[in-house]
């Protein structure tokens, strides 16, 4: 079965068009999607601009991440939660529209750059707190961070519009 087949099949199940043609459930996972993806992105915005050191830089780095990861992670969850819900009530509009496909890839993007940030340069933030810079790989991190979230914030907007139908 080919992606597309598989698209089609999803699109056609009772639940996706169930979400699709309802007045209320789709529109309420939308806001819930964009609500989630406020909190998730704007406070990972907030970390990585203290990493880049462009904002909050009284505020100790430990401070700043152990308090706001935790409920970004939470919006972030949402967020996928939703998104999942949005594709499965779409899925062939969603999977060819470009600004979708650019959309995930910048998404995967971001995540293996959360992941590698997380798995070999944070291990080393508690000493950053008594640093004035912070190390290069900690900054060009939150740049990428901050440049890929720009990218799926960008795109998902776009992925609104009709150009591709």
């Amino acid at each position: 079965m080919s992606p597309l087949e598989l698209f089609e099949w999803l699109q056609n199940t009772y639940w996706s068009m169930a979400i699709r043609e309802s007045l209320i459930l789709y529109p309420l996972i939308l806001t819930t999607h964009v609500l989630a993806l406020c909190v998730s992105v704007g406070l990972i915005a907030i970390v990585d601009l203290r990493l880049i050191g462009l904002r909050f830089s009284n505020v100790l780095i430990s401070e700043v991440t152990g308090k706001l990861i935790p409920w970004a992670l939470f919006g972030f969850t949402l967020m996928v939660t939703s998104g999942l819900l949005l594709f499965y009530a779409t899925p062939l509009k969603a999977a060819q529209n470009p600004f979708f496909q650019i959309k995930m890839f910048a998404l995967l993007l971001a995540g293996l750059n959360a992941f590698f940030f997380h798995a070999a340069i944070y291990k080393k933030a508690i000493t950053w707190d008594s640093l004035q810079i912070v190390p290069f790989r900690a900054r060009l991190a939150g740049c990428v961070s901050l440049t890929l979230w720009t990218v799926v914030l960008v795109s998902g907007r776009m992925q609104a519009y009709n150009w591709f139908n």
